[in-house]
């Protein structure tokens, strides 16, 4: 287990429907009521029949959660009435766990392994292992759409073959319920784009771009997407729905632009796109970035690129895209900075002023440092734009990025400081009778010695970042600011004698 302080898993089921709001509304009551859950988001699709639920929480209130989500369903959903657009197995279709905060892939894999144990123990389905929990199994069934392939109709043919073994419960047809598939994955995101097309011509776009393609000698031109093209009749428009299963590899905008290309190809109009269920904060920011670059535009803010990430890929253009619901970051309240650099001007300078040694002198250099970089920010942004100073706009773009940027990154070294001090005085404090106590505490001390370093050196290199764009503030700024310049100076020449001492 990572030794991070918020220990958060995110778990995804996707149930086989998505029509009966009785229905999944019980599964969400069921995902609600367990303790140490917290369900973000319900998206159901009723042309898919499909829903899929995300919530967070520890490991073991997870899985319990999951086994709730299951048992309700188990009383609702009969496959043998089941049809929808989207490719499926079993009433709980797929239940993939990932790591959020503080745990590892390995523990997403107990997870997922303890789950479906339990599940095919107590229900009697049969339940098959994917992904990283799928660690050793047979090529043939390691990714979902192996796994998933003939569907439900095909399960009673697919379960009597010996390598269609499941992993945990019956290697029987259960008719009430198919199947579910289980495991460990990292974050994906699925992401629908819109065009006013066919289920065929949509279908057409989504095998020219996943991976797979149309197959061994025609692969797809994207990396790490899977995808189909199917018609919604609620909203009367056609979908390339993809799955991202590594947005580094093929980020959102890749995706949509891509798939604009294809339409275009075809004179087809896309009118939009939407991102199912949540997505990282880190998919959207890469999205501005490529816009921010390609068409030259100067965007500081997260909130400010979040809204053109909005507008560019037309997120909102069936619903509402609202970030505070749909980045998961913002949905669990996941916080870069620490209590101290969180709080209060008052209550960190109290801290600082009372009888114990941390936070001191380290988290305070590193507060004035992240100050010292704001007044620089500043004072660039009180020149770009100005009338009297449009001939350098492009100079205080060039000088304003890397301060803004250093006023974020030195913040969180306010909280890392003190911690890293705490770290090493809990070192020092390690009993040391025998050898192996010892040896342990040795250990412990070198590493809480190592970070307590590193903090430091860290804000160092930070500040000597900034000089550069400092000395283009002194050579061009607002010289209504140059006060405010000063003071960033000597803040910044400050911080950094306080760390070398």
């Amino acid at each position: 287990m990572s030794s991070s302080s918020a220990v958060i898993v995110e778990c995804v089921p996707n149930f086989s429907e998505g029509r009966r709001r009785d229905v999944i509304d019980a599964i969400a009551d069921a995902i609600r009521r367990t303790s140490g859950c917290q369900l973000l988001d319900v998206d159901a699709g009723h042309s898919t029949n499909r829903t899929v639920y995300t919530f967070v929480g520890p490991p073991g209130p997870v899985v319990e959660g999951a086994l709730n989500a299951a048992r309700a369903a188990s009383v609702a959903i009969d496959m043998r009435e089941h049809t929808g657009e989207h490719p499926r197995m079993g009433a709980l279709d797929v239940c993939p766990f990932v790591p959020v905060a503080g745990v590892t892939m390995d523990d997403c894999v107990r997870c997922s392994r303890e789950f479906g144990r339990r599940l095919g123990e107590e229900l009697h389905v049969p339940v098959f292992l994917y992904e990283a929990s799928a660690h050793g199994a047979a090529l043939h069934r390691r990714t979902l759409p192996q796994i998933r392939e003939g569907e439900y109709e095909q399960l009673p043919s697919k379960l009597k073959q010996e390598e269609w073994r499941p992993d945990y419960g019956p290697g029987e047809f259960v008719p009430r319920w198919g199947a579910t598939v289980t495991g460990a994955r990292s974050p994906l995101v699925a992401y629908n784009v819109n065009l006013l097309a066919t289920k065929q011509q949509a279908h057409r776009i989504a095998l020219n771009l996943r991976e797979q393609g149309r197959g061994p000698k025609a692969p797809g031109r994207l990396k790490a997407v899977k995808a189909i093209g199917w018609y919604l009749q609620e909203t009367d428009l056609a979908q390339v729905s993809m799955n991202l299963t590594d947005y580094k590899t093929t980020p959102l905008h890749v995706a949509f632009e891509e798939c604009c290309r294809e339409a275009s190809e075809l004179s087809l109009p896309v009118v939009g796109s939407e991102v199912v269920g949540l997505l990282p904060l880190e998919a959207v920011l890469m999205a501005a970035e490529h816009y921010i670059n390609k068409e030259s535009l100067f965007v500081l803010q997260e909130s400010q690129k979040v809204r053109l990430v909005v507008d560019r890929l037309r997120l909102s253009s069936v619903s509402e895209f609202k970030p505070e619901e749909k980045i998961i970051e913002y949905r669990v309240g996941s916080n870069k900075t620490g209590p101290l650099a969180s709080g209060s001007v008052r209550s960190f300078v109290e801290s600082l002023g009372s009888r114990t040694p941390a936070p001191g002198g380290g988290s305070a250099s590193a507060c004035v440092a992240s100050m010292g970089a704001a007044l620089g920010s500043m004072v660039g942004l009180l020149t770009y734009g100005n009338k009297k100073y449009e001939n350098l706009d492009g100079k205080m773009r060039a000088a304003i990025r890397p301060l803004h940027a250093a006023m974020h990154s030195l913040l969180p070294l306010i909280d890392r400081d003190t911690l890293a001090f705490e770290a090493y005085m809990s070192a020092l404090k390690l009993p040391h009778s025998t050898a192996e106590e010892k040896k342990r505490r040795s250990e412990a001390v070198l590493a809480g010695l190592q970070e307590a370093i590193a903090v430091p050196l860290e804000l160092m290199r930070v500040a000597s970042e900034c000089w550069p764009h400092l000395l283009v503030l002194g050579l061009h700024g607002n010289i209504t600011a140059i006060s405010d310049l000063q003071v960033c100076v000597c803040v910044f020449v400050c911080s950094s004698i306080c760390t070398h001492t």
